[in-house]
């Protein structure tokens, strides 16, 4: 039997948490489905606990590198054109939550773990390997592969996303719950680009059932463009190309300065938004869920690939605190993270219903309150989220007693 943890999933979550595990000097072996590892997709945003996460994961120096570092968060009324609300992002953001916020791209972002995973001797990177089901016993996990090879190891942590095979044989709570809203993608030259919109921002145009994102990326050379209708889409739809006519109905009603960014946009991909309600438990003995597979959530609060980080933070830390006690270190794992990651799970859901897609009296209210808040004000409604505390009330009292960040 090999004393590698396998990892089903060659994503970000994935990679970050073999990564975690090898500088606690645990092996893994990665069973990725896909021909080749990499992302689709195209911008995220990081916000500081996601920079936490880094750090601690020993890939800071890498991040910060491949980052563009914005100045706010502005949120801009679609139908208006005017501002409601902006948070700044700046020294004192940065002093309060102990790192900054970036926009990155998803690839250069795996990329960053890929390289940090190939180069490490205790990480085995395998592709063409969907893991389809497992089978455990008192000492070890064996993995049932689609091409009917098996692969036994110590334990097993489910990073296979939204669709998880592992999740399906865990929790069994079905398919993913189809949110009805539709989000198109496109990534266009800066240059392409109105001048008088490259805002170094991430930036939110809130409308009703609709609202437009951008933001630059890749030092500057290409800008983001995420659009999202609530058109009630009965079906889950991952990255279909579409046309520009479809693209732009959702989006008829809004200003003529919002609606030109829809313009620029080309090679338009379609998804259908989907995640699932949080639950209590993601461990079954010595498999565990993480990342997607445990908590899928909307794209709302910009904090998918950041929860999965954690996890791989948490994850790896109880690990090394109890060598000897891995069940038990899963369980820690599953308590500490449930509760914070059902929050963002929920909260995503509220957002984007209440603040990103209201109309008429809703939508004034939301100005009214949103535009009262001084910068200071939004800091207290995020530390939750961001503040450095986040990953600290991750991990065990013991293994608090080593330093968090390095």
């Amino acid at each position: 039997m090999s004393d590698k943890i396998i990892i089903a999933g060659g994503g970000i979550g994935g990679l970050a948490t073999a990564i975690g595990l090898a500088q606690k000097g645990i092996g893994s072996i990665v069973l990725e489905k896909a021909a080749q590892l990499g992302e689709i997709g195209a911008g995220i945003q990081l916000g500081p606990n996601a920079f936490h996460a880094f750090d601690y994961l020993g890939v800071g120096d890498q991040a910060r590198a491949m980052a563009v570092y914005i100045d706010n968060l502005r949120l801009m009324d679609a139908i208006s054109g005017d501002e409601i609300t902006r948070i700044p992002l700046d020294d004192a953001f940065r002093a309060r939550f102990k790192n900054p916020y970036a926009v990155v791209h998803r690839g250069d972002l795996h990329g960053v773990f890929l390289k940090a995973c190939v180069a490490h001797p205790l990480v085995e990177l395998r592709t063409n390997s969907a893991v389809e089901s497992y089978e455990q016993d008192d000492s070890s996990v064996t993995v049932a592969l689609s091409n009917g090879e098996k692969v036994k190891g110590r334990a097993l942590i489910g990073a296979d996303g939204l669709w998880s095979n592992i999740r399906k044989q865990l929790v069994g709570d079905g398919m993913p719950r189809v949110s009805g809203h539709t989000t198109y993608r496109s990534v266009i030259p800066t240059e392409e680009m109105p001048e008088d919109l490259r805002w170094n921002a991430a930036t939110l145009w809130a409308g009703p059932k609709c609202h437009i994102v951008h933001y630059p990326l890749s030092g500057w050379k290409v800008f983001n463009l995420v659009v999202t209708y609530h058109n009630d889409a009965p079906e889950p739809v991952a990255g279909k190309p579409v046309s520009h006519d479809e693209v732009r109905k959702g989006f008829e009603h809004v200003n003529p300065i919002a609606r030109q960014i829809i313009e620029k946009g080309k090679d338009w991909k379609l998804w259908v938004l989907c995640d699932r309600d949080p639950v209590s438990n993601w461990v079954d003995g010595r498999v565990a869920l993480l990342g997607d597979a445990a908590h899928p959530m909307l794209q709302y609060f910009a904090q998918g690939a950041c929860m999965a980080m954690e996890d791989a933070v948490c994850l790896s830390a109880e690990l090394d605190a109890a060598p000897d006690d891995l069940e038990g270190a899963l369980q820690r794992y599953n308590a500490r993270r449930r509760l914070r990651t059902a929050r963002v799970q929920l909260q995503s859901r509220e957002i984007g219903q209440h603040v990103y897609h209201p109309a008429g009296a809703h939508a004034e209210l939301r100005n009214a309150v949103m535009n009262s808040r001084s910068a200071e004000e939004w800091y207290d409604q995020i530390d939750w989220l961001y503040g450095s505390t986040g990953l600290e009330g991750a991990v065990s009292a013991e293994t608090r007693k080593r330093p968090m960040f390095s």
